[in-house]
This record gives C-alpha cells, sequence and structure tokens, in this order.
C-alpha cells in the first residue's frame, strides 16, 4: 500500500437519499434481486426516517427517506431527486481515516464515534466530496450484526440475478471540476490515476466528456471522475448537472461472472436499458475478435464488448432509475480486461444523445 493512502478496504455500502424508501425497496428487490437484510425507523427508535438495506452478494445498497418533511434529507431529495448521498469506505482505522483526510484538506462531516448495540461497536467518521456526496469511515472489526448497530435484522429474499460487487463509481463534476476531484482523491485518499481519456476518446458530432479514473491502490475501489467537454449540444454530463443540481455520482458498475444470464433475468424483472442499434454488431467481430460469447445474443440483449491488451469486458448501461435523467447502473462482466470500454463509447454516447433528444434536452 502507498505510504499516503488511506487504509480502506473495500466499498462497505451506497446509501441513496430517496422520495420513498419503501417504494424504492419493493422497485430494487423486485428489479434488481437485492434481498432486504437490515432496517432501521420508528420501529427501531429512530424517529427521523427509514432505511431499508438491501444486499445481493458484496454489494449493499441503503435506501433512506426523510419521515418529517423537513432536515437534510427532505432537502436533499427536493434539490436533487432520489441519488446517492453517501459511499461507504470499511476500513481498517476510521479515526485515522478522518484526521489524515481532514489535515490533507478534506472538509469535515462527522467526527470520529462510536456506534455500539448488543451486536458490538463500530467506529464511524465521514467527510466532504464533490456536490452533496459524503464518504463515511466504518472500522466494522468488533461488530457482528446484520448491518450497524441500531438496524434490526431483516429477511425478505429477492431472486439473486448474479450481481457480487461494485466495480466502480462515476461522479459527474461540472466544466473545469474533473482535475480538482481527481487531486482531492489523490492527495486526500492517495489514489492514483488508474486511466483518462479526453474528449478525443469520448466524444460524437454533438456532445464529448473528458474523464480520469482514480483508484485505490488495491484496485478494489474505483472512482472515474467525468466533465462535460466543449461540444455542438448539450453533454450528457451537463445534463445531469442541470438536472440534479450539483456535481454528484453518476452511475455504479455491478460486477457479474455471466452477464447474458444477469441481463436476461433483469429484463424480463423490467429493468429498461439503453439501446445500440443492429449496426454496432456489424463490426464487432473485426473489433474485438474471438469472444466465448454468442454474437446474436449479444444483439438481441444488446450488450457490448470491448478489448484491452489483457482481455475483454461486457458491459451494458440502464436508462436512468428515476425521472430525472441522473443516477443509473452499469452491468460488466470482465473476462481479463482491466479498461473501462473505452471501445464502446461512441455507440454509447449515440445511443445516450437519442434518450437526451426525446427529453428534449440535447
Amino acid at each position: 500500500m502507498s505510504e499516503n493512502a488511506l487504509p480502506l478496504r473495500k466499498v462497505h455500502h451506497v446509501e441513496l437519499w430517496v422520495g420513498n424508501a419503501k417504494q424504492a425497496e419493493y422497485y430494487y428487490r423486485k428489479a434488481y434481486g437485492f434481498s432486504r437484510v437490515a432496517y432501521a425507523g420508528p420501529e427501531t427508535g429512530v424517529r427521523d426516517r427509514a432505511s431499508y438495506v438491501l444486499q445481493q452478494n458484496k454489494i449493499r445498497l441503503v435506501l433512506t427517506s426523510d419521515l418529517t418533511g423537513e432536515g437534510p434529507i427532505a432537502e436533499h431529495v427536493k434539490l436533487h431527486g432520489d441519488g446517492v448521498k453517501d459511499v461507504a469506505f470499511e476500513v481498517s482505522d476510521a479515526d485515522l481515516c478522518h484526521k489524515l483526510a481532514t489535515e490533507r484538506g478534506a472538509e469535515n462531516v462527522a467526527d470520529p464515534s462510536t456506534l455500539s448495540d448488543g451486536n458490538g461497536k463500530v467506529r464511524h467518521a465521514s467527510i466532504a466530496t464533490y456536490g452533496e456526496t459524503i464518504h463515511s469511515f466504518l472500522d466494522n472489526s468488533d461488530y457482528d450484526g446484520p448491518f450497524l448497530p441500531g438496524f434490526r435484522k431483516e429477511n425478505v429474499q429477492g431472486t439473486p440475478t448474479g450481481l457480487l460487487i461494485v466495480d466502480h463509481i462515476v461522479g459527474n463534476q461540472g466544466e473545469n471540476q474533473m482535475e480538482v476531484w481527481a487531486e482531492f482523491y489523490s492527495k486526500v485518499f492517495g489514489f492514483t490515476r488508474f486511466l483518462s481519456f479526453d474528449d478525443k476518446d469520448i466524444s460524437t458530432e454533438f456532445t464529448s466528456l473528458r474523464s480520469v479514473v482514480m483508484a485505490a491502490p488495491n484496485n478494489v475501489i474505483k472512482m472515474p471522475i467525468n466533465e462535460p467537454a466543449p461540444g455542438k449540444k448539450k453533454s450528457q454530463i451537463q445534463e445531469y448537472i442541470e438536472s440534479y443540481r450539483s456535481a454528484g455520482v453518476q452511475h455504479l458498475a455491478m460486477l457479474t461472472t455471466d452477464i447474458i444470464k444477469t441481463i436476461r433475468q433483469l429484463r424480463d424483472s423490467g429493468v429498461k436499458f439503453l439501446e445500440v442499434p443492429d449496426t454496432y454488431y456489424e463490426a464487432l467481430p473485426d473489433r474485438v475478435g474471438e469472444i466465448d460469447e454468442d454474437m446474436n445474443v449479444l444483439r438481441e440483449l444488446k450488450i457490448l464488448v470491448d478489448r484491452d491488451d489483457k482481455g475483454y469486458l461486457l458491459q451494458i448501461f440502464t436508462q436512468p432509475v428515476q425521472d430525472r435523467p441522473t443516477l443509473f447502473f452499469e452491468i460488466i462482466q470482465r473476462k481479463g480486461s482491466d479498461s473501462f470500454g473505452k471501445g464502446n463509447f461512441q455507440a454509447l454516447f449515440e445511443s445516450i444523445e437519442r434518450a437526451q433528444e426525446e427529453r428534449g434536452n440535447l
């Protein structure tokens, strides 16, 4: 591990602040196959909010709604709609992470404190990152409960769809902010630049963006950072910023080892994906070479493929999961490749632009 790196282990959970957590829980359980494993709310002594914890393999989503009509959750939902509030990290030392992060310039959100119940204790602290998003640090080495102290165990099963782990989490920034936040993750967290793309890599006739992938030394945590680049029309990043009303998490990428099976299940459950034209698949064999999957099945399911010098990947992107064109999900399978689908950017952007045009936002 780098001398400057914070002792982060992995993404512990991603918390979304939403308008109706009970309904959102039902959607993610029925559509994506998550199971409800924990809950906190009035029944557990929490008076101002209700939180449902969903889990599938190593992915945890927390869906939280306000119960009072006022306060930070209500204001967040009013301004942003449903969106990611907290990308929380499991760490070996929450106090040290908070101390180093704030000394290196991060804004404090919550001082280190101990959360406890009959299952043990968790050391917790948090700092601010882009927009109104935060990062929590959680040392749960002395805890054996279903999630965190204050949550009761639940067991409401979904039908798993093969989603295994968070592969990466992408943040959208305003103009000329990409380097600012890349430097933040380098200076504060000790992350390094894993990959970068400029507007020559990610562009169409109408729009473009720039992106840099910041990664923890163990490469388990990857945080790509996007910003809009000049174009003839409005970039998808600018549409996000205007719709979300600030910088924020654009999408979560979730890893599977059988993307064909996963996407069939998700489509059968009603999940909607971005569409790419059949012409994309005409040039695909020459571009990516031999692959294990049936090209006709990939065309049917609209799954994208890209290759690098280590192997190839398969990926697909959902439509936004709320009415505002903000948060969406990526489903990805890696077969050696550790890249992010550079060869698919043109087809993906054109698909997004078609959706933007339908919304009148291109």
